[in-house]
């Protein structure tokens, strides 16, 4: 095997695990938006339920769809990635916040 082969084949393994781990993360934050209070979102002067739901639903199909499937759209990819982690680091900390979850985390 080639170096210029090992190369290709080590890009094609690193974005499958990329892929699936940010699919896994969408889908996870897609049902955490869905079970969320709508009350929630508004008390920490986010946009509204329906937004959230419906980016992370987006965002999940084109994770799966266009990246796993189709191998095509980076960009599309990487908008869908950011989406998914700006719900999982700033929307679902202040959500749990107010609703006084602990998701991964201990009490102190």
């Amino acid at each position: 095997m080639s170096a210029a082969t090992f190369v290709i084949y080590a890009q094609q393994y690193i974005l499958l695990a990329i892929t699936v781990v940010a699919g896994v993360t969408a889908a996870v934050a897609l049902v955490h938006a869905a079970v969320t209070r709508p009350d929630a979102f508004t008390a920490v002067d986010a946009q509204t339920k329906t937004f959230w739901v419906a980016v992370l639903a987006v965002s999940t199909l084109l994770i799966w769809v266009v990246q796993a499937s189709l191998g095509f759209g980076l960009m599309f990819f990487l908008v869908a990635i950011t989406a998914v982690l700006v719900y999982v680091v700033d929307v679902r900390v202040r959500t749990d916040e107010i609703l006084g979850r602990t998701w991964f985390r201990k009490n102190a």
